[in-house]
């Protein structure tokens, strides 16, 4: 008989419960940090999109006696969305369980190894779907931005260039940025960038400040929400040197994030997760059963997402910010 069987196969609630929590806790990764996560019970259906002309127009007249109201109305239209399922496992030989000394624990050591790497691929995905030129058009060019100056040189002045797209996105969707995404390299730039110590400190001390925290840099771009994505990635092939890379380059993306979505509630990006197959929030099911041919346990991580871009003009991409 083929192993495994479906009743040797059982999705380990004790792991799934592991890999959430890392989930929640690895703040490195920003993939579930930007835009609001949506729950779905099938892997592929449609969802409402809102034009947004009625809604920034005006039809109002003024009234006569006796006489009907202006009329107005607005289009529904309708847009898809497909959750792909993504998975990795890895094998527990019954030699290394058996050869495991305390307090290793076999079980939790490959959830903890198999939650990373699913976290890496997701965030790779938000790079592809989200963080990379092409994909927005609510800048002032109606493309990509890249400072004339770049942030990390002399004479750079972020928060005008930040503002500038503040104003181009609001005009064009009657919708003002709240978030703002900057990679771990741009993060680090903007700490020692002297026009913002200069604000920060409020000139007293031009270029100095004690302390320049992820929100003072949020109050000085005047966002709700500025988030740093740290995470690395070895992009070597197994077997050779290690080689880090910081996932999301040298750019930043500002962008109004809907975090109650809803009906008539516009959003730069939604992140549709398949919870109908997986179960949870979080959307990730750890799997644990029997490969009898290799005398092995199994591990097994899936998650199904479809990283969606509800309106490119809510979003104005910045590429390379820095040298």
């Amino acid at each position: 008989m083929a192993q495994p069987t479906v009743r040797n196969v059982h999705v380990n609630r004790p792991l799934t419960n592991i890999s959430v929590a890392l989930l929640n806790d690895a703040q490195d990764f920003v993939a579930d940090k930007v835009f609001p996560i949506v729950p779905v019970s099938k892997q592929s259906d449609l969802y409402y999109v809102y034009k947004k002309d009625a809604f920034m127009r005006s039809d109002a007249q003024k009234r006569a006696p006796g006489r009907e109201s202006a009329g107005s109305g607005y289009d529904l239209l309708t847009d898809s969305y497909r959750a792909d399922v993504y998975a990795v496992h890895k094998d527990i030989s019954d030699q290394e369980r058996a050869n495991s000394d305390e307090p290793l624990d076999a079980d939790r050591d490959a959830t903890e190894f198999l939650t990373h790497q699913m976290l890496i691929k997701r965030e790779k995905q938000f790079v592809n779907d989200y963080f990379t030129t092409s994909i927005w058009s609510g800048s002032t060019s109606g493309t990509d931005v890249t400072p004339g100056t770049l942030w990390d040189a002399s004479g750079s002045d972020p928060i005008v260039d930040v503002a500038a797209e503040i104003i181009a996105i609001k005009q064009k969707t009657g919708r003002r940025p709240n978030t703002l995404v900057v990679s771990e390299p741009v993060h680090m730039a903007l700490k020692n960038n002297e026009a913002i110590l200069d604000r920060i400190s409020g000139g007293a001390l031009p270029g100095r400040a004690a302390f320049v925290t992820q929100q003072l840099l949020a109050q000085a771009f005047e966002v709700d929400n500025y988030v740093v994505a740290s995470a690395v990635e070895n992009t070597a092939a197994e077997g050779a040197t290690f080689s880090g890379s910081h996932i999301f380059g040298k750019n930043a993306l500002l962008c109004y994030s809907e975090q109650n979505p809803g009906l008539r509630k516009p959003s730069a990006g939604y992140i549709f997760t398949w919870t109908g197959l997986l179960g949870g929030a979080a959307g990730i099911q750890i799997s644990r059963f029997r490969m009898e041919h290799l005398k092995s346990d199994r591990v097994e991580a899936e998650m199904a997402w479809d990283m969606k871009v509800v309106s490119a003009e809510l979003g104005a991409f910045f590429s390379g910010c820095i040298s």
